[in-house]
């Protein structure tokens, strides 16, 4: 079993890195969606492979998450209060969103931020924007996800960024890509024929399911990728969240009959970035996920931002090895 953190201002410091690997982390995932991998390079050769060896972790995982795909709020000034019934405009001018949302909006559909934590409905689209009406309120902070319910991606599988991220990767030392977003097997091509040609072939591809294209071409992505990212963040921004858990199910259950491993991620110890203690339905999730054949865990915001994110991988491991004593 592998347990991830996610690297963030909580714990690039060297003693919390430390802390992390002593309470059972074997790997960290660097969210690429926020900052390139050429300003991460110092701490990592400081921090991170330095607290690694001290731990004694021969064999760390280093995983870079690509941007894909995956529609961001782009950079703000500083973060915006939406106030549930009150109006909002997206596009230049006002907060800035990529081109996909300005052409697809449409009337009637719902824009969803921060992984559906704030929620919008279009009113209507103009020429300077899309016209918003606030339906679940909060604070919007930069970078954060957007999504249009029910609307195909159909964005390039790499930008220009990840290609420079991918030309670090080696220097790095990444043993893995987090691939969003992954339509189908050509996605996955794509990127392994783009790892080929730097040398990169024995990095392994997990590949995220996130939205209802990745479910529809299931049985492909898991013939070509080398691992298999249930990323319930996302996935539950398409559907309704009581669809969820049976959606998780039956990945899983595909997963195992086809002899792939999976990694979970998303909230598992959400409330853990505030509070040392979890909820008591977090600790099963975690307990049920392993259960199911979860063959790694990954915390993000608990480790990346929370105020506890030593306390919370700790939880993670100890949880997880409780469950793995009965897992047939």
């Amino acid at each position: 079993m592998e347990y991830y953190g996610t690297l963030g201002r909580a714990c690039w410091d060297r003693p919390v890195l430390d802390r992390l690997f002593q309470a059972g982390m074997t790997g960290a995932r660097l969210n690429l969606s926020h900052v390139g991998l050429d300003r991460c390079m110092e701490r990592l050769e400081r921090d991170f492979w330095p607290a690694a060896r001290a731990a004694g972790r021969a064999h760390t995982h280093l995983i870079l998450d690509l941007q894909g795909p995956e529609l961001r709020v782009g950079d703000l000034p500083q973060p915006v209060e939406l106030t549930a019934g009150e109006p909002v405009r997206l596009g230049p001018g006002a907060i800035p969103v990529p081109d996909f949302v300005l052409t697809h909006a449409r009337p009637g559909q719902e824009i969803s931020l921060d992984d559906s934590a704030l929620l919008l409905e279009t009113e209507l689209v103009t020429p300077e924007g899309v016209c918003c009406r606030v339906k679940r309120g909060g604070v919007l902070e930069r970078r954060k996800s957007i999504a249009l319910p029910g609307v195909p991606l159909t964005t390039p599988t790499l930008t220009p960024a990840d290609l420079d991220n991918l030309d670090l990767a080696a220097a790095a030392g990444a043993t893995h890509i987090l691939q969003p977003f992954v339509r189908g097997r050509q996605d996955v091509d794509t990127l392994r024929s783009q790892l080929h040609l730097r040398g990169l072939d024995r990095v392994k591809i997990m590949a995220k399911i996130e939205n209802q294209t990745g479910l529809d071409h299931l049985e492909e992505i898991l013939a070509s990728a080398d691992e298999l990212c249930i990323a319930r963040g996302d996935l539950g921004n398409g559907m309704p969240l009581w669809l969820l858990p049976e959606t998780q199910k039956h990945l899983a259950a595909r997963c195992r009959a086809a002899d792939k491993p999976f990694c979970l991620v998303t909230q598992l110890l959400w409330s853990m970035e505030q509070r040392p203690v979890p909820t008591r339905a977090e600790v099963l999730d975690i307990y049920n996920g392993v259960l199911d054949g979860a063959s790694s865990l990954m915390l993000t915001g608990e480790t990346a931002a929370g105020l506890y994110p030593a306390e919370a991988m700790e939880y993670l491991t100890r949880t997880a090895r409780r469950a793995l004593l009965h897992r047939k």
